[in-house]
């Protein structure tokens, strides 16, 4: 059977993929840098006798087609780049960059679209179909590298029917997997403002147009366009994280710089939240003295996993994982720019487990501490290649 060759080929590619994952977690690179991370896909896929060409200009495009002939094609996506983060690790693999870290396990999805390559590679001569291989930069960082990648034709030539992804999840134990059909993650949009007054002396408020003062009724108002203009079945999340005003104890300065992040799974009430801040923080700014500019920067669209193939993907990973193995996921309201590709074809985005708390791995991803119970990586291979298979009708 199709699946004990690749639990035997999983099992037999183990420990590479461990070294792959330990050495690209040790050199870190971050989004649109991720040169030594694609040589080193390229010195593996070449190896192989993989067919590749770069995309993206740091990204990596394989095909393998199948001796059995089929007109079928299925993507599979890994995103390579890291965060700058420091990280917090006394493991011999810890990263080498300063300030730079694989905090999101990207150096996970890299090490095992790569295992799921070899796999199938070896097993070519028996399965019809396409499969492209899609070693993705700039995940985290807009305006993310997949939005570039479709650009310049990743879904073309050949056309894929069906894209697949996996995402680690120390929240889930190492050995499961977790699907959800239908809307799973959030849009993402950055928004940067900056309200204008007058500075000077703290004493003589009178005086001045206090920016302070305004920043503070937009931010607390700005929340009303969630509590009391989002539809309340629609998920909204409207999150302020960076406020700079640099003035001090008696100086009033003369402007004050927001941050924050607007998240939705509506992309039409998406379209009017927009309008609504915006509209709000000016008028508020006008009507206290002073003025606003309400920049956002439009992120990633939500992600929506569709439903007859993520179905079949939740099958297939109970046939080779058991059923004991395959968790239901709620809605996420973190974001991925894997989203860009579910908004253009038939899309499947999966999350890996890779928690364990006897083996300190339970910290959330983007946080200095955030680790894998490797073991994971004895089913992310072999899975992906199941599910490709099956898919493609093998």
């Amino acid at each position: 059977m199709i699946k004990d060759k690749i639990k035997n080929l999983a099992a037999t590619i183990f420990d590479d993929v461990v070294g792959y994952r330990q050495h690209l977690h040790a050199n870190p690179e971050l989004s649109y840098h991720e040169f030594e991370t694609a040589a080193f896909v390229k010195d593996k896929l070449t190896q192989w006798g993989i067919e590749f060409t770069s995309c993206a200009n740091t990204g990596v495009v394989a095909l393998l087609k199948g001796d059995l002939p089929s007109d079928q094609v299925i993507a599979l996506r890994g995103d390579m780049d890291a965060l700058p983060i420091t990280e917090v690790s006394d493991k011999p693999y810890a990263s080498k960059n300063p300030g730079v870290m694989h905090a999101c396990g990207h150096d996970v999805h890299t090490s095992s679209l790569l295992g799921t390559a070899y796999i199938l590679n070896q097993l070519k001569s028996e399965f019809a179909g396409t499969i492209k291989f899609i070693f993705q930069p700039a995940e985290e960082l807009l305006p993310g590298g997949a939005s570039i990648m479709i650009k310049e034709g990743v879904l073309e030539n050949p056309k894929p029917a069906y894209i697949v992804g996996q995402h680690v999840m120390p929240l889930i134990d190492a050995g499961k997997v977790g699907f959800r059909s239908g809307i799973y993650m959030a849009s993402t949009d950055e928004l940067y403002v900056t309200v204008t007054g007058k500075g000077g002396h703290g004493a003589q408020p009178h005086q001045n147009i206090d920016p302070v003062v305004i920043a503070s009724h937009i931010i607390i108002a700005l929340q009303q366009i969630v509590s009391r203009n989002a539809d309340p079945r629609i998920p909204s999340v409207l999150s302020f994280g960076k406020v700079t005003a640099n003035g001090a104890t008696n100086i009033i300065p003369n402007d004050v710089k927001i941050e924050g992040t607007f998240r939705t799974l509506d992309e039409e009430w998406r379209a009017e939240a927009h309008v609504r801040m915006k509209k709000m923080a000016e008028g508020i700014a006008e009507s206290m003295g002073g003025s606003c500019d309400f920049d956002i920067h439009k992120g990633y669209p939500f992600l929506i996993n569709e439903e007859k193939l993520t179905a079949n993907a939740k099958s297939f990973a109970e046939d080779f994982l058991g059923k004991e193995n395959v968790v239901d996921l709620d809605i996420w309201m973190a974001a991925e720019d894997f989203s860009f590709y579910s908004q253009i074809t038939d899309a499947c985005f999966y999350r890996l487990g890779t928690g364990n708390v006897a083996k300190d791995t339970q910290y959330s991803v983007h946080t200095p501490k955030f680790d894998i119970d490797e073991d994971a990586l004895k089913i992310s291979t072999g899975l992906m290649a199941y599910i490709a298979l099956k898919q493609l009708g093998n």
